[in-house]
């Protein structure tokens, strides 16, 4: 008991240090969570509804991570030359734009093109995200911030998923239309992008950091990884087959729990619901004991218990597998904000920007082209296969984090790489 009340205290401690500006951020990301709890659920169905197939929205999936790919280096130049701050608003009216747009115009062509702005949205966030949180946290809190913020992006997102599942039903009731008809998703999708304006509104107040002037100037991500290629390679190739491996299954487990297990929008809405909440609390968890194993080892381990719940996940009857998609949701996500920030102790303040601008073309480019290639194969196979492959790629991962980083010696050749 004394070991929880002394976690807790702590716990509490590091989330009063977070800066004003960390503050302001975290009311963006309740709003903006909210907003896309009810986009990733629905939207799937909306495409469905207007007659469309699964090779489709893996293609769409594929055009909004090209997409990013293409612009993760000049936008880590254009977030550094504007500022973080501008970078943060242009995301947030642009995604509510996006969404509104899908929800007026549903057609194939408009489709491709809000999801080339969701692409570029997805750059600027994963660009700008990580070196924004590190510029407005000290060394005691920094964990604590990214973790917290990707746990209460979840939270919201609980919120956000069990309104998805329940939204297109009122507005169905209310303009007479059939729950599952196009007009009632994008209705929904509609009153969501109303939601997702009010995301901006936050980072009006907050102020650049200093030395950020500085930090424009240092951009040049190609010299650095010609200078640091073995340390990149080691940062970057395992989160590269984590992200073929995710992009397979994790955009259509809406899809398979519908056509693989039957299930009702209400049901799925309120299963992505809860798994929203289990990633957040995961992610609320997971600073202290990052703290105490080691973020690496805690990397590896969370990861590694993953694996066996993505098989039930993939191949075991309803119950089984909708009590393993809390486990792993948990397991892997907690993980992630854990290995983005050793990512960026690894590299100087000044490489910051640059590496986050490689790390998010790498997690893209993995999940560039999976998504169309398991749309494929759910047509033509199912998902046996898509599970499958998944959880191979997984375990190499994993296998990947340990040779480089925890087998002995390892450990003390990383930091002497970000030295030099």
């Amino acid at each position: 008991m004394k070991i929880i009340e002394s976690t807790l205290s702590e716990y509490l401690s590091r989330l009063r240090l977070f800066r004003p500006n960390a503050r302001l951020y975290l009311l963006t990301v309740l709003v903006t969570g909210i907003a896309m709890g009810v986009y990733r659920l629905i939207f799937n169905f909306y495409v469905l509804s207007l007659g469309y197939d699964e090779a489709l929205l893996g293609n769409l999936i594929t055009v909004n991570q090209f997409t990013a790919l293409a612009l993760a280096l000049p936008m880590g130049f254009v977030v550094d030359r504007f500022g973080r701050k501008n970078a943060l608003i242009t995301r947030s009216v642009l995604l509510a734009f996006s969404v509104a747009v899908v929800a007026l115009v549903p057609s194939v062509a408009v489709f491709y093109a809000m999801n080339m702005v969701f692409g570029v949205v997805q750059s600027i966030s994963s660009v700008a995200m990580a070196p924004f949180l590190m510029e407005n946290s000290g060394e005691e809190e920094r964990t604590y911030l990214f973790s917290f913020s990707s746990g209460m992006m979840m939270g919201s997102a609980f919120v956000g998923n069990w309104l998805g599942g329940y939204l297109p039903t009122w507005i169905g009731q209310w303009r007479g239309f059939e729950a599952t008809s196009s007009a009632a998703y994008g209705g929904a999708l509609f009153v969501t992008s109303l939601v997702a304006v009010l995301g901006f509104i936050p980072l009006v107040f907050i102020r650049s950091a200093e030395g950020q002037e500085k930090r424009r100037r240092d951009f040049a991500p190609i010299q650095y990884a010609r200078e640091h290629p073995k340390l990149l390679g080691k940062l970057m190739i395992p989160s590269l087959i984590i992200s073929i491996g995710a992009g397979l299954f994790m955009p259509f487990m809406n899809v398979f729990f519908r056509v693989v297990h039957g299930q009702s929008d209400q049901t799925i809405g309120t299963l992505f619901a809860w798994g929203s909440l289990a990633m957040g609390v995961g992610l609320m968890i997971a600073p202290p004991i990052a703290d105490r194993l080691g973020k690496i080892q805690f990397v590896v381990l969370t990861q590694g218990l993953a694996i066996p719940f993505m098989i039930m996940l993939g191949f075991a009857p309803f119950g089984i597998s909708a009590m393993a998609y809390y486990a792993r949701l948990a397991l892997m996500n907690m993980s992630n904000p854990i290995y983005q920030t050793f990512v960026m102790e690894q590299v100087d303040e000044g490489a910051r920007a640059t590496v986050a601008s490689l790390y998010s073309m790498v997690w893209s480019f993995g999940r560039a082209f999976s998504p169309s290639v398991s749309g494929w194969l759910q047509v033509n196979y199912g998902f046996d296969p898509v599970f499958g492959i998944a959880i191979a790629l997984y375990a190499i991962a994993i296998s990947l984090y340990w040779v480089f980083f925890l087998r002995p010696g390892k450990q003390s050749k990383t930091v002497v790489a970000r030295a030099d």
